[in-house]
């Protein structure tokens, strides 16, 4: 494998690139990118390049994945930062796994085909704020590109293809009563009315599950009421994490949700709906093609943000994101190097 896609994984751990400073990674990447030969556009820290020779009556891939990383968490025992090779191939850092293999294996695949004869036109993007699905990150580029006509969104799946992928809303309701003194019979107990909002949420299940991501998952997290131990709370707040599936949009979870509870509901967004991609997708079936399994992700991802069809597939484990001591080994980069290749050299978009 070219020592220069390790090298630049390696420059990248070294970078602090946390959502919403991601800066100095996206000048490093700009930089390599022209030292490639590449032209890269750029908008915030997001970055791109349209491959020569586009044709607007040709169907468009985009290749995507994502330079921000999160925080480290306080339980790793080496330097988040620096990146370690080990003899037997395992690259430790932050950032390795989710999101920088994708990154570099998905650029280096469009460096390969950008000049080759193909069928679509091609696009690669570099997005940021994309663990935070921060407004300056993916959604703002894709207003400027062609119509894309299908996705490759780059995240740790061992290589194997994510055909669904769960949204994500989280709703802020507040249960309202009338304040009074704890020792009489007077007041309206706030908590009262948001307990019976509570146990319709943790009872309620939508009809439609689906096959891959499973039911619609509602639950609560948070909870907040009252003042003092002898007044009776006239609010009581709590939060919900809505996990939807792609048989319902975030709004139509809204609906429900007001009509059966008696709490004021108001969502925080609707943007990052659920996912998916069609099982007979020219794209999907070359990979099926390669012996590959789809499966169903309950984690998030910028194909929330895209609303054309899209298919999430790249080296590493998600289980490894965002935890202490993140790795990524050699052996996956330089498998999903051969099979992004296999995949999309000779790909047939209709």
């Amino acid at each position: 494998m070219d020592k220069q896609i390790i090298e630049l994984l390696k420059r990248l751990i070294a970078t602090p690139r946390i959502s919403r400073n991601e800066t100095e990674a996206a000048d490093l990447l700009q930089e390599q990118m022209q030292e490639w030969g590449l032209d890269p556009q750029r908008q915030g820290n997001n970055l791109w390049e349209i491959a020569p020779g586009y044709d607007a009556q040709r169907p468009t891939l985009l290749l995507n994945a994502h330079i921000d990383t999160v925080k480290p968490v306080n339980a790793w025992t080496r330097n988040p930062y620096t990146p370690e090779l080990t003899e037997d191939g395992v690259l430790y850092g932050l950032g390795s796994n989710d999101d920088g293999a994708s990154l570099v294996c998905l650029l280096a695949t469009y460096c390969k085909l950008r000049n080759t004869q193909q069928t679509y036109n091609l696009i690669f993007v570099a997005s940021a704020e994309e663990e935070v699905s921060g407004q300056n990150g993916i959604s703002s580029v894709l207003p400027i590109l062609p119509p894309i006509s299908v996705a490759l969104v780059g995240e740790p799946t061992g290589m194997q293809p994510a055909i669904a992928e769960k949204g994500l809303m989280v709703l802020d309701c507040t249960a309202k009563g009338k304040a009074g003194h704890a020792a009489r019979n007077e007041g309206d107990n706030a908590i009262d009315h948001a307990i019976e909002d509570i146990a319709w949420f943790k009872s309620f299940r939508f009809p439609e599950e689906s096959p891959l991501l499973g039911p619609v998952k509602m639950t609560v997290t948070i909870i907040n009421a009252g003042t003092q131990h002898n007044v009776i709370p006239d609010t009581c707040t709590f939060t919900v994490d809505v996990r939807s599936n792609e048989c319902y949009s975030n709004e139509d979870i809204y609906n429900k949700v007001r009509e059966n509870i008696k709490s004021e509901v108001k969502a925080r967004s609707f943007r990052l709906n659920s996912s998916r991609i069609d099982r007979q997708h020219p794209l999907l079936q070359r990979a099926l093609a390669l012996g590959k399994t789809p499966f169903g992700s309950p984690t998030l991802s910028d194909q929330a943000l895209m609303h054309f069809p899209s298919m999430k597939m790249g080296p590493g484990d998600s289980k490894r994101s965002h935890t202490a001591d993140e790795y990524i080994k050699i052996s996956e980069l330089e498998d999903a190097l051969k099979t992004y290749f296999e995949m999309l050299n000779g790909l047939v978009l209709s």
